[in-house]
């Protein structure tokens, strides 16, 4: 269930070059770490860390400039991994964590997902 405040950020975005991945309707996360930088993504803006339009601008230069150094149809372009570029910028730029504490909590997930996918493979 969306809150006012989610169902404003999310639609905001649907239509232009900054829209999530979806499908039928629904947000579409390939991997567990995409789900969680989206969902603090939103968590910090609704806390008044940033202004949503900041996240938005943000994102927009953040795949302006992989597209700036990639070809259109570069495989290895991935919407999320732009998410994340633009999420630590402002959060590194509201001075919410720092550059090393960022880095463990991301290994942290990046572990903790690797986990579930293995439990998941051997089920």
């Amino acid at each position: 269930m969306q809150l006012r405040f989610e169902h404003f950020a999310v639609t905001s975005m649907m239509g232009s070059e900054t829209s999530p991945p979806h499908e039928r309707g629904t947000l579409k996360f390939e991997r567990f770490w995409e789900e969680r930088a989206f969902g603090i993504a939103l968590a910090l803006s609704k806390k008044g860390h940033y202004e949503w339009e900041d996240f938005r601008l943000e994102l927009i230069a953040a795949i302006a400039q992989w597209e700036a150094t990639h070809c259109k149809d570069d495989p290895t372009w991935d919407y999320y991994q732009q998410w994340l570029q633009a999420l630590e910028e402002l959060v590194f730029e509201s001075n919410l964590i720092d550059a090393d504490e960022w880095e463990r909590r991301t290994l942290e997930l990046m572990e903790q997902e690797q986990n579930e996918s293995n439990s998941i493979s051997t089920i």
